[in-house]
């Protein structure tokens, strides 16, 4: 079996030290935190020329684990620049529903994370799981499902978790850690 490369992508504000991403890199230090840039005021180009760069800097095969903003930057590079090839999986955790109307998501995305509007629709070129949460201020269940079926993914229904963050309570995470090996064994 080959070594993949975990590569965490926080989304908007970066994931503090209270964040279940930060609380996994700490269990697994062979994971890595990708620099996005300015994590308060994201330039989506700038964000997909991050993560394009750190994909194909890193050795053997690559999981993303993504957060928020994050989900969608990863469907936005995953439609333009991925070499799909190098991508094994990746996690998707609570995307937002950044290019609502608010028809069909009552949900309020900060206005900062909807530079990334609309949701790209391409299936993605490689497996991943999208997990959302039934209340989510950013994305409602349904939403989420559906993002999942466009590109492709896996879904699964966290429950009543909000934003999975430590503002919900997710700084230990063990559900997401669970989803990460799981991903990793399958590779």
């Amino acid at each position: 079996m080959t070594q993949s490369t975990v590569l965490v992508l926080p989304g908007l504000g970066n994931s503090g030290p209270d964040h279940w991403q930060s609380w996994l890199e700490r269990r697994l230090p062979a994971l890595i935190r990708v620099e996005l840039g300015d994590w308060d005021a994201p330039a989506p180009d700038r964000w997909v020329e991050r993560l394009d760069a750190a994909v194909r800097a890193a050795p053997g095969p690559v999981v993303l684990v993504a957060h928020s903003l994050a989900c969608i930057l990863v469907a936005r590079w995953a439609a333009t620049t991925a070499p799909a090839d190098k991508v094994a999986a990746a996690l998707l955790v609570a995307p937002p529903d950044v290019g609502s109307s608010g028809v069909e998501s009552p949900r309020t995305v900060p206005a900062e994370a909807c530079r990334f509007a609309p949701v790209p629709t391409d299936p993605l070129p490689f497996p991943a799981v999208v997990v959302g949460s039934r209340t989510d201020p950013y994305c409602t269940a349904a939403r989420a499902c559906g993002f999942a079926a466009l590109w492709g993914a896996d879904f699964i229904d966290a429950g009543e978790a909000g934003h999975i963050n430590s503002a919900s309570g997710h700084g230990p995470w063990p559900m997401g850690e669970t989803l990460l090996k799981d991903l990793l064994a399958q590779i």
